[in-house]
């Protein structure tokens, strides 16, 4: 009987542990899946705010181009949303698809219809200036003004040429000696800064809104991937590429780019805890255009 009863207790015991086992991994699976529950809803808000991010490379390149184009063109320039996913790589990080709307296909194909004979902005308007009659005030002036609309570094160098007057003659008098040309007038404070800011965006609207939307990825991948909890040796990777549908008309478009921005967690956390500045981990992050 004590025999017996020895057995039953250590059956009884045996059961104990299995079901002490059992517990526990159950408990294990459950936290595993919390946990990856969780990953997966910070991948999913990082998704967000890097589409939020092209929407800002967007509205810059916008706000640009309304200085330059009608703002109405400007508004039509981009209508589609960005589309973004994500996915966590075991043992690498996580990685995101970035796919980019494209810019107005008829826009870009109208400026570069425009310049088809490689006459830039600067030549075309020496071009006008040549071809405008000097003694034609009107039309001077109102080269003038465009120059001062679309490119003001031409407008202040043009101050300084010799105003293109015909000299006037009072009838039935010997000419009056010629005066000494007057000195040009010096370029206004208000002027001065716009030479400064003359944007060459119109050479290439499709490379001014790849640096848009590039730097703007960057910063959000700065500022918002903390919650991805990126190990020192993993990577948040992040690529880039324009998206291939475009209208029937509009030319082939053969030269699609992907861009591939890639910061470490080590950097990264550095960079969270103030540790280096964001000049150095802006230089430490790399950036590639395929």
């Amino acid at each position: 009987m004590k025999r017996q009863g020895s057995v039953t207790v250590i059956a009884a015991l045996t059961l104990c542990a299995a079901g002490a086992r059992a517990s526990a991994q159950g408990d294990s699976i459950t936290r595993l899946e919390a946990q990856l529950k969780q990953q997966r809803y910070q991948v999913a808000q990082m998704e967000r705010v890097l589409e939020g991010a092209v929407e800002h490379g967007a509205t810059m390149t916008r706000d640009r181009l309304q200085a330059v184009v009608p703002p109405a063109q400007a508004q039509l320039l981009i209508q589609e949303n960005a589309h973004v996913r994500g996915f966590r790589l075991e043992g690498y990080g996580v990685f995101f698809d970035v796919i980019v709307p494209s810019l107005d296909g008829s826009l870009t194909w109208s400026l570069r219809t425009l310049d088809q004979n490689q006459l830039g902005l600067q030549s075309a308007l020496s071009m006008l200036r040549t071809r405008i009659n000097p003694t034609d005030i009107d039309l001077q002036q109102a080269l003038k003004r465009i120059e001062l609309q679309v490119n003001p570094a031409a407008a202040l160098a043009n101050l300084n040429m010799p105003p293109l007057v015909a000299p006037v003659q009072v009838a039935q008098q010997a000419p009056a000696p010629a005066a000494a040309p007057s000195a040009p007038p010096a370029p206004s404070a208000d002027l001065a800064p716009q030479v400064l800011s003359a944007d060459p965006i119109l050479d290439d609207p499709n490379e001014a809104y790849r640096g848009e939307v590039m730097q703007a990825l960057t910063d959000a991948m700065l500022d918002h991937s903390s919650p991805l909890a990126i190990g020192p040796n993993e990577w948040v990777t992040i690529a880039a590429r324009r998206n291939e549908e475009r209208p029937r008309l509009a030319p082939a478009d053969s030269g699609a780019q992907t861009i591939v921005i890639r910061a470490s967690g080590a950097d990264l956390a550095a960079f969270r805890a103030g540790q280096i500045s964001r000049d150095e981990v802006l230089k430490r992050v790399e950036r590639r255009v395929f």
